[in-house]
């Protein structure tokens, strides 16, 4: 009796051993698996910010079609694709995932801005309109902008420039847009307000000093306004001058323009100085 219950004893610390050993072996799984996730995870944010565009966009398809059902690695290739510069195929990729049944709003937001990238205003149109008005971002109000611009809905489009400046603790982008609107409607004096606000945000935006130039030229305001910028960059602003004051019937002013950007720039300015002498030529003519 004593052998039988030794016995018994041996077997139990035997299966209570196995189980011990049972129950190690699935956590250090578990934890291996949860380290696979986060490394995972880890390195799709590395490639959507960081790698190279292509190099991302050939990761997240090799994923997908391993994983085709991972809606994270679908909006993985669709911004990847829009960070190549290759709108048809990233329109048919986030189409993608709007379908799929874990989709959110913010993704027919990116939908729609995939859609204006491949020129296809009304789509985009149609997809915002399916997000509820609840849903406020500075990225839906931006593109709702630029599609109210694009159909000459100026009342709205400021509504929504102006909504959109209030959602971003960077502004500079959208108020270049905002003023280029401007521009384009012929309220020249208030574009003009948006393009000096614009580089106060961000002093290194030129495309916000070169509207600038532009929204100044077309008042005949002939002289640069007082904004940082390099050399090379004041010589291009009297260039763009130049071409206004042409554009304005004003060569005189022009040629004195033309002639600044070329002295201004560090190196030679073969624009300026080729519309220099083409305006000269025909003087003496």
């Amino acid at each position: 009796m004593r052998y039988i219950l030794l016995s018994m004893c041996a077997l139990g610390a035997m299966a209570l051993s196995g189980c011990e050993e049972k129950i190690n072996t699935e956590e250090v799984d578990r934890a291996l698996q949860d380290i696979n996730v986060v490394d995972e995870t880890n390195l799709n944010d590395v490639m959507l910010v960081a790698a190279d565009a292509g190099e991302a966009v050939n990761y997240f398809k090799k994923a997908t079609s391993q994983q085709p059902d991972r809606i994270d690695l679908q909006r993985g290739l669709a911004k990847s694709l829009v960070r190549a510069s290759r709108p048809t195929e990233a329109v048919a990729a986030w189409q993608k995932v709007v379908d799929h049944k874990d989709s959110v709003e913010e993704d027919k937001v990116d939908f729609a801005d995939a859609l204006i990238r491949n020129n296809e205003w009304d789509r985009a149109d149609a997809m915002l309109d399916q997000v509820p008005p609840t849903y406020e971002t500075f990225k839906r109000y931006r593109l709702e902008a630029m599609i109210a611009d694009s159909n000459k809905e100026w009342k709205k489009a400021d509504s929504f420039y102006e909504t959109a400046v209030g959602l971003t603790t960077r502004p500079a982008g959208v108020m270049n847009n905002w003023g280029y609107s401007k521009l384009s409607r012929g309220d020249f004096a208030g574009a003009e307000r948006l393009f000096t606000e614009a580089i106060q945000n961000d002093q290194s935006l030129f495309t916000a000093k070169n509207n600038l130039i532009l929204a100044r030229g077309a008042q005949k305001k002939y002289s640069l306004p007082v904004i940082p910028s390099t050399q090379t960059e004041r010589a291009q602003l009297l260039y763009t001058l130049g071409l206004s004051a042409v554009k304005q019937g004003d060569t005189t002013i022009a040629k004195g323009l033309f002639r600044d950007a070329v002295e201004t720039h560090p190196q030679h300015f073969e624009e300026a100085s080729r519309s220099l002498a083409a305006l000269e030529d025909n003087v003496s003519n």
